[in-house]
């Protein structure tokens, strides 16, 4: 039960960078960004590939420009192109497919097995009956730094700036801003965090696959719910928090009804977690309404 718990912690910090981004595009910008099916991949093929090389630290690295650029065409066909958002998302998304499998060579996957990565840094940082958490304190970091980073840049006057445009693209460009810049530049950002994602889940299973991006909006829309329903979402920094809670909260769920369910129903399972997270707040209000109308024929009686 404890590996079950560990595990799930660990991917829940990993997938809570790529549902950072998706709450930079969706919750920031308002903008349904489905490029990040693609996306994911691309920082897990570019992860891999350099990584391969020896250098892993570099392929983290280089993943975040290669979503940063997935973002700006989406944006490029959104802004320019006068393309609606969901669409643009799934073209740049259907490109990304093929630009991922000639990043991989070709091949539906690379093995990263007894290759190095960023992981193997703190091997010896524990002792041997605790090498089971040898990963743990690196996402924690990593997770820890983009948080600390996103809050801060988004109580900046960009920042500001970027928020306004979700909110209100009208007032912003009444106050000298471009919306198109603010538009690229949440995009960009949102898909970079995505792609580092993807990286850090390449390195930590020790494999790339074409398509280990599918269904990604679907976690990091659940993540985001879930948080917001559980923890909140006062002001910026809670906010951030509580969609790195969702995540872990939501792999922990998955981990839990596997142990009860097959795997061949991850699927299914998903699906209801997610309606549930969704509808909650409809599901909240016809209890509130129930107990209200059962009060009143209490009390009529």
């Amino acid at each position: 039960m404890n590996i079950i718990l560990i595990g799930a912690l660990e991917l829940g910090l990993i997938y809570s960078i790529m549902a950072l981004g998706l709450f930079v595009s969706y919750r920031m910008l308002d903008v349904a960004d489905l490029t990040v099916d693609g996306s994911f991949t691309t920082g897990a093929a570019v992860c891999a590939v350099v990584s391969l090389t020896g250098h892993p630290l570099a392929g983290l690295m280089l993943s975040i420009p290669a979503g940063m650029a997935a973002g700006l065409v989406t944006s490029l066909l959104q802004t320019k192109m006068k393309v609606q958002p969901i669409l643009a998302g799934i073209l740049t998304q259907m490109a990304l497919y093929s630009i991922n499998l000639r990043i991989m060579g070709n091949k539906s996957n690379l093995s990263l097995l007894g290759k190095e990565s960023v992981f193997t840094l703190t091997e010896g940082w524990l002792p041997q009956s605790m090498s089971r958490l040898a990963k743990l304190p690196v996402i924690v970091l990593m997770v820890a730094v983009i948080c600390l980073l996103l809050a801060f840049f988004l109580k900046t006057k960009t920042g500001l700036s970027l928020r306004a445009t979700g909110d209100n693209v009208e007032m912003v460009r009444s106050s000298s801003i471009d919306p198109h810049f603010t538009n690229a530049l949440g995009l960009a950002i949102a898909n970079g965090l995505v792609a580092l994602s993807g990286a850090v889940l390449a390195q930590y299973q020790q494999y790339s696959d074409l398509n280990m991006g599918v269904g990604m909006v679907v976690i990091a829309l659940a993540s985001i719910i879930i948080g917001e329903v559980i923890v909140g979402r006062r002001n910026i920094p809670v906010h951030i928090l509580a969609v790195v809670a969702g995540s872990i909260l939501y792999r922990l769920f998955i981990a839990l009804a596997l142990r009860a369910a097959s795997p061949s129903d991850l699927k299914a399972i998903s699906a209801a977690i997610v309606a549930l997270a969704i509808s909650y707040p409809a599901i909240k209000e016809m209890i509130a309404v129930a107990k209200l109308k059962r009060k009143g024929r209490v009390t009529h009686e």
